[in-house]
């Protein structure tokens, strides 16, 4: 797929489609339905006085004009001007994105609002959301089917605007499609089964991509892991004919003195629950338990794609939950890698568990900030539905920098508490700390004990087991892995 800015009046196109989105405002609206008139002639007049269309947001309209380079209009709603987002101009882009691709359209040209330069944002933000939302919602994993792999025709997509800021349109639709990149490969990741990710090829993965991007990775394997004494990592993977790997990424050494930011993803990249198996239905999602470990490896390609003045480190515990005679077992008791101890009061609360290992390892890097990514509660499911990622820590003014990022890039988090009332809930009377809690607050206690094995540095964990993982379609997120916390993170730390 080729993204493209085209400075040019819409009659100047030889294209499948264009794509034009309309405000509902009257004399916005007004005048731009006289541009069509001008520029198309009577089909779009007379498709604009039926009235079936005015612009309000999720309104459709397609014209058929009657032209040779351009024979179809699809008029996109984006309702007020008052009440316009970034995620509304990214879902009207998604739909006129799909129309194409239902089409069956070769080339797809989407004309930026002509009003861009007095919209409440940048309109470079305006470019990238638009391009972000074009590429994600096209997204389909194909990888194993045989016929009419992904059913899309559309190579091309090209933007156009006689905006005189054609180079901060085109930085944005440049910056969109990195993101969107990014979250695709994420995704990818998420979608592809147990039997193609698993450690090994986790690992071989992210040392492709640091190749192609520029940025470092390291692998550790189950030897040097165990030297290390990371019995959380060592017991999980147990069970598993699969033995496991623990991964570094690093971007930005140069900017170290700016301070170093720390990304730990869950890579669990199937989890049977262990001895404490999981009910069968659904179990094949379990593919997708190494979610937080793709959307590290995704912003890590973002990144360094664009470019950022950051230092970031990534670390990756993966490991398979499987059940066999040698698997970890209710009751076993672990040492870390910070010396603390758990007991395993559940298999199944194994995410945690090699987290904790990676998150006292971070504090090797000395870093300012430590970010964990973990599809780790299906309470946190319960709470916040598939929608919002759970989001806690130690530093407030981070989590609000994140809740700020997460409104932005629609990539949402919402804060839960940490009160010390939890904390007693994970209380062990034969180790350190207990690896559940029980029936309540299963989020909030999965938490509190991240917290334990947290160093002295400022950590926010987000919980991305409903937002990782979703169960229908949506605009430009589709059912299966969704690459979440790639779009959150990269809106961070450009802002940071």
């Amino acid at each position: 797929m080729t993204i493209s800015f085209r400075s040019a009046d819409l009659t100047a196109l030889t294209t499948d489609l264009i794509a034009v989105p309309m405000f509902q405002d009257e004399k916005l609206f007004t005048a731009a339905s006289a541009a069509l008139k001008k520029d198309f002639g009577t089909a779009v007049a007379a498709a604009l006085a039926s009235k079936d269309f005015s612009g309000k947001e999720g309104e459709t309209l397609m014209i058929y004009t009657g032209g040779v380079k351009a024979s179809r209009l699809f008029l996109v709603g984006l309702g007020e001007t008052k009440k316009f987002t970034l995620e509304k101009l990214r879902r009207s882009t998604a739909t006129a994105a799909k129309k194409a691709k239902a089409l069956k359209n070769k080339h797809l040209s989407i004309s930026m609002p002509e009003v861009a330069e007095v919209l409440p944002e940048p309109i470079a933000d305006v470019a990238a959301a638009m391009s972000e939302a074009a590429l994600l919602s096209l997204y389909k994993y194909d990888k194993y089917l045989t016929v009419a792999k992904n059913g899309n025709t559309l190579s091309a997509i090209q933007f156009v605007s006689r905006s005189k800021f054609g180079a901060e349109i085109t930085a944005g639709l440049k910056r969109g499609e990195a993101i969107a990149e990014a979250t695709i490969h994420a995704r990818d990741l998420s979608n592809a089964p147990g039997s193609e990710i698993y450690p090994e090829t986790l690992a071989n993965d992210a040392k492709k991509q640091g190749k192609r991007y520029g940025y470092s990775v390291t692998v550790f394997d189950r030897k040097r892991i165990a030297s290390l004494r990371m019995g959380g990592v060592i017991g999980v993977s147990k069970g598993s004919e699969k033995d496991p790997r623990f991964i570094i990424l690093e971007y930005g050494a140069q900017y170290k003195k700016h301070g170093t930011v720390a990304l730990v993803g869950k890579g669990v990249t199937f989890d049977t629950g262990g001895i404490s198996i999981k009910p069968s239905a659904n179990m094949a999602e379990m593919k997708m338990d190494m979610a937080g470990a793709a959307a590290v490896i995704g912003t890590f390609n973002a990144v360094a794609s664009l470019k950022l003045k950051q230092h970031l480190i990534g670390l990756i515990p993966s490991v398979e939950n499987m059940p066999s005679g040698s698997a970890v077992k209710p009751g076993d008791i672990i040492r870390h890698y910070n010396g603390k101890t758990s007991e395993v009061d559940n298999t199944d609360a194994e995410g945690r568990l090699i987290l904790a290992d990676a998150l006292s390892y971070a504090g090797r890097y000395k870093p300012e900030l430590v970010i964990d990514l973990a599809t780790l509660t299906g309470a946190c499911v319960v709470a916040l539905g598939h929608y919002t990622s759970g989001m806690m820590g130690n530093d407030q003014e981070t989590m609000d920098a994140l809740l700020r990022a997460g409104d932005r890039s629609y990539d949402r988090v919402w804060q839960l508490p940490m009160y010390d009332e939890y904390e007693k809930l994970i209380k062990s009377d034969v180790a350190d700390v207990k690896n559940v809690g029980g029936r309540w607050a299963g989020a909030i206690t999965a938490g509190w004990f991240l917290k334990k094995f947290i160093g002295d540095y400022k950590w926010v964990h987000l919980d991305i087991a409903g937002t990782a993982i979703q169960e229908e379609n949506q605009d430009y997120i589709p059912r299966g892995g969704s690459g979440a916390g790639v779009r959150l993170l990269v809106e961070f730390l450009r802002n940071k």
